[in-house]
């Protein structure tokens, strides 16, 4: 009987990275969860190649792995390392479930998943936020002037006006 490994969705979120303005995954944090080698999930890849065009997968470029490398220190033994890592998009990880074909990679494929469809309703929800306080703002903007000329009037209506002094004596 194969053992269940529970992985907290905030770990998931935690490998999923934002590169060329995609949310993706690396093959080396997949395998991982996969419970396969970097080096065994890639081979099913390229035997499989035709399942993963452009929009599922991507190789970074030196650049790429160089800003990764520097940026965060998990990722330090890329450093070294001469071929540059494959990025996977949220159907490229539901692809590496059908080539790997293992229940491990199912269940890990669908949790992964509900992590991007999470992260997706997350950001929605975030820009809609965003959006309400962009309106709120210019309400508030648009009646500062009204509530300067309010109060203008109510200090005008507060205050009384001064009554001349009678002068006493000769002009």
């Amino acid at each position: 009987m194969e053992s269940k490994v529970l992985v907290p969705i905030e770990t998931i979120e935690q490998k999923i990275l934002l590169i060329r303005g995609q949310k993706v995954m690396l093959d080396r944090d997949l395998a991982v969860l996969y419970g396969v080698e970097t080096k065994y999930l890639n081979r099913q890849v390229k035997r499989n190649i035709e399942r993963f065009p452009k929009e599922f997968m991507f190789k970074l470029t030196k650049y790429e792995k160089d800003e990764l490398v520097t940026n965060w220190h998990r990722f330090a033994l890329l450093k070294h390392s001469y071929s540059s890592p494959y990025a996977f998009t949220e159907h490229g990880v539901a692809m590496l479930a059908a080539v790997l074909n293992s229940k491990q990679a199912i269940r890990m494929s669908i949790l992964i998943v509900k992590t991007f469809v999470r992260l997706r309703e997350i950001l929605g929800t975030h820009k809609e936020l965003v959006q309400k306080l962009k309106l709120l703002e210019m309400r508030v903007d648009g009646h500062d002037e009204e509530i300067e000329s309010i109060m203008e009037a109510i200090h005008q209506l507060i205050s009384t006006p001064e009554k001349p002094k009678n002068r006493i004596g000769f002009l």
